[in-house]
């Protein structure tokens, strides 16, 4: 259909209703489910995806550890600060992946918000989720993505589960050092004097050690009991995605 001057009209004008803007579409069950079936797989697929990263920075501090204990016993010659190194190396390990673990939690914790308020419901034929404003979150999170744990909780974690034996291990590693090489030593004073490295002075080098290793295990033990299967949620900066 055309007006006076020839030109074609809109389809509007032509008597045939205008779409609707997509806004404006119900959703039926049927498509909710769908996408929400769908979008529960693409979140699960980046879950597995950043997991499989965190094996091979533990697989790189283990074969780290173990090549600088061989190196170091291999002759009496041979320093104790290898190992020492080998604790700073392995330090870097964990740095990497507490990193890696903070980016596998945003797409974990979306999967458990789904697990517990969308799938839990339709299992038990039960069709109320636990929290009412859990899409509400999800959604924020998709507009806004935040990190749901701080790198020290992501550190004391990796520490608690894996790097903590890691370094107890170079750490029994270095004391039998100190008590073998270049001779076996007769007194904790000498193991004390055979601790220096350079400039600084065995009983330095044995107090940085011992600081250290007491800043790990208060890390460690402050995530005792949380693991990525379960307990993460318990903390009061995570409620608000798992109560």
């Amino acid at each position: 259909m055309a007006d006076d001057t020839g030109a074609r009209l809109p389809p509007d004008e032509e008597g045939t209703p205008p779409e609707k803007p997509f806004e404006e579409f119900p959703l039926t069950r049927e498509e909710y489910i769908s996408a929400m079936t769908h979008f529960y797989r693409g979140e699960l697929g980046r879950a597995d995806a950043w997991r499989s990263r965190l094996d091979p920075t533990t697989n790189w501090a283990v074969v780290t550890a173990g090549g600088m204990l061989s190196i170091a016993f291999t002759t009496p010659e041979h320093s104790h600060v290898t190992l020492l190194l080998a604790v700073v190396l392995i330090t870097v390990f964990l740095g990497f992946e507490a990193r890696r673990f903070r980016y596998y939690d945003v797409w974990r914790s979306r999967v458990r918000m789904m697990e517990e308020n969308f799938f839990i419901p339709i299992l038990r034929r039960n069709l109320v989720s636990p929290r009412e404003d859990w899409r509400d979150y999800v959604a924020e999170d998709l507009d806004r993505p935040t990190f749901k744990m701080t790198l020290l909780e992501a550190v004391g974690m990796r520490l608690w589960n894996n790097y903590l034996w890691i370094y107890f291990a170079v750490l029994l590693a270095w004391i039998v050092k100190l008590h073998l090489h270049p001779d076996r030593a007769t007194s904790p004073g000498q193991l004390v004097e055979r601790a220096e490295v350079g400039p600084l002075g065995g009983e330095v080098m044995l107090g940085l050690v011992i600081l250290f290793y007491l800043a790990a295990v208060w890390l460690a033990l402050g995530e005792r009991g949380r693991t990525e299967i379960r307990g993460i949620e318990r903390a009061p900066k995570r409620e608000q995605w798992k109560r």
